[in-house]
Parts: C-alpha cells; structure tokens; sequence
C-alpha cells in the first residue's frame, strides 16, 4: 500500500528536451588542447634529426636506466636510416660530427656519443644505416 500517489510520470526526465534545463554553474570554459610533454627520448631523437638536418629516418630507439655509486642516467641507441646520395652524405656527416657535438638537453649531460654500427649498401638505391649510442646523466 502507497501512502502517496502521484499522477506525474516518474520516467519524464528520461525523455525530456535536454534543451530547456537551466543551468547555474559557470559556462565551461574552452581551453586549447594540451601538448602532448616532449619526454627526454623525443628530445634525443630530435637532436639526432636537427644533427642530420632532417636527412635520416629513425628506425628503432631503445631507452635503458642505469645508475651507479655516483651517477645516474639513461643509455640510448638510436638506429637511423639514410636513403639516396644526398643523404647518405647527411649520414657520413653524422658520423664524423657525433662523437664531438654538444647536445643541449635540459637536465641531462652527454656523457658519451658514439657510433656503434654502421651498414652502407651502395647500388642504384645507396643506402646507410647507422646506429648511435649516447650516454646520458641527470644534472644536480
């Protein structure tokens, strides 16, 4: 037994006209999309492609934390792909120029770049493959 009755539908609200409810809260407030933040193996990789001047492909890039008594840090290996003479020209600069570049990293020093591999296929499509190796440590 109900002790009140009420004739109003109790499903109304399901099939009402959004439209029309007041709203007191502030209007939203549009805001422009956030950047995705750049992490240190997206500004590694960027280093490597301005050093190139654009002229290389990144293929694989592998991030490894390590950490001594002293030090701590990342090792990154970056293989980079060269494609045509112009290029693979590009490439053979990267290799002569890595070992002696100061990166500018926030936060980070270069403790070592070297070039670990490299893979040069000549033929009516000249290609050259290298792989980079950097040693990095947290500042502070």
């Amino acid at each position: 037994m109900m002790l009140t009755t009420s004739l109003r539908d109790p499903f109304a609200h399901v099939f009402a006209d959004l439209g029309e409810i007041e709203v007191k809260s502030a209007p939203p407030v549009l805001r422009a999309p956030l950047r995705p933040r750049r992490t240190l193996a997206d500004r590694v990789r960027a280093a490597l492609l301005g050093l190139t001047h654009g002229g290389g492909t990144v293929l694989a890039h592998t991030e490894t934390a390590w950490a001594s008594i002293t030090f701590s840090g990342t090792r990154h290996e970056v293989v980079m792909e060269f494609c045509g003479p112009d290029a693979v020209a590009l490439g053979e600069d990267l290799i002569e120029r890595l070992p002696d570049h100061e990166f500018a990293l926030p936060g980070q020093l270069v403790a070592d770049a070297t070039i670990s591999a490299v893979d040069h296929r000549f033929g009516a499509m000249e290609r050259l493959e290298v792989t980079a190796v950097l040693l990095l440590l947290e500042e502070g």
